[in-house]
């Protein structure tokens, strides 16, 4: 078991299979060090997290759609590094978009979610440069979608 997943198993957290992409394109794209990994959407035990913060999901319910879409990151970029995520340097950015209304105004905080399991699952590794966007809807209805730009070895 590798370092990373050994700090995951710590945490109560599994990564699934990489999840399979929903339409005409690839889960991700390396292009020489960085692996581009396509936007994760927010799961939960196989299900969409549907909502729209600000209208039936609070920034909490939100953080916690981030955490799981950060998971499925992680997922993908395990199978990017033929199944060896010690092989991962560093994330080098995040992009999330939140489902919002247009009166909600802490999409950093729910994409803190994200953020802070990073951190707290890959240690300074996990830093990275963010980007937290509202979006007035989401594919399928779900609460959050990320981005994301890793390094590897």
């Amino acid at each position: 078991m590798s370092k990373y997943e050994t700090r995951l198993a710590e945490l109560g957290v599994t990564l699934p299979d990489a999840p399979a992409p929903a339409a005409n394109y690839v889960p991700y794209v390396q292009v020489g060090n960085l692996v581009h990994v396509s936007g994760q959407i927010s799961t939960k035990d196989g299900k969409f997290l549907i909502g729209k913060l600000g209208e039936n999901m609070t920034a909490e319910d939100g953080a916690q759609a981030a955490r799981n879409c950060a998971i499925s990151l992680l997922a993908q970029v395990k199978a990017a590094c033929g199944g060896d995520l010690d092989r991962l340097q560093r994330v080098v950015k995040l992009v999330g978009f939140v489902n919002s209304t247009s009166d909600f105004g802490d999409q950093p905080k729910v994409i803190n979610g994200a953020s802070d399991f990073m951190v707290e699952a890959l240690g300074d590794a996990g830093r990275h440069a963010r980007s937290a966007v509202s979006a007035a809807s989401l594919p399928f209805g779900v609460a959050v979608e990320i981005e994301g730009i890793f390094e590897i070895k």
